[in-house]
């Protein structure tokens, strides 16, 4: 099976190069390259980054408002989606959800380091092939509270883009 690659434009920190695997997660990874198409991503933050943890965006944009796409089914085993045994490894992509297994839409997270307990129980969909060194950058920037979230960025790290490199 073909993986589609990705690249990922983080405004003042370079690109993330990613391949995304529909055998693993198809609907994910149709709905993530229809935003892509779409634009959706443009403008928006990673609004969360723990280091050693993970970097998340994709739902939120530059002034902190919530923009919202809508829910797919949750692929992953703990959801009975069975096909999906991707680890939650360094550089997975991976949809962030609420408690609601069905509540995926637009904001996705990128493994900073091995997560072993979110394994089966979120839709990893992809892994970083280049770009190791942006993701280290995010992750070292200095955050605080806003909102929910005790993890947001004192200054904006901004997706400029993200394009489709390869069908």
């Amino acid at each position: 099976m073909k993986h589609p690659k990705i690249q990922i434009t983080v405004r003042d920190y370079g690109v993330m190069t990613a391949e995304l695997y529909p055998e693993k997660a198809p609907k994910t990874v149709a709905n993530f390259l229809s935003l892509i198409e779409k634009d959706f991503f443009s403008g928006m933050i990673f609004h969360r980054v723990i280091k050693g943890f993970m970097i998340q965006g994709g739902g939120f944009d530059e002034s902190f408002t919530q923009i919202e796409a809508e829910p797919i089914r949750g692929e992953f085993l703990a959801n009975g989606f069975m096909d999906n045994d991707l680890r939650h490894t360094r550089g997975v992509l991976s949809m962030a959800r609420t408690q609601d297994p069905n509540s995926a839409s637009s904001q996705f997270f990128v493994m900073h380091k091995d997560a072993p307990h979110l394994d089966a129980q979120y839709a990893g969909f992809g892994k970083l092939t280049d770009g190791f060194d942006v993701l280290d950058k995010i992750a070292d920037v200095k955050t605080g509270r806003m909102g929910w979230y005790d993890d947001v960025p004192k200054t904006p790290v901004v997706i400029e883009k993200i394009e489709i490199i390869e069908q």
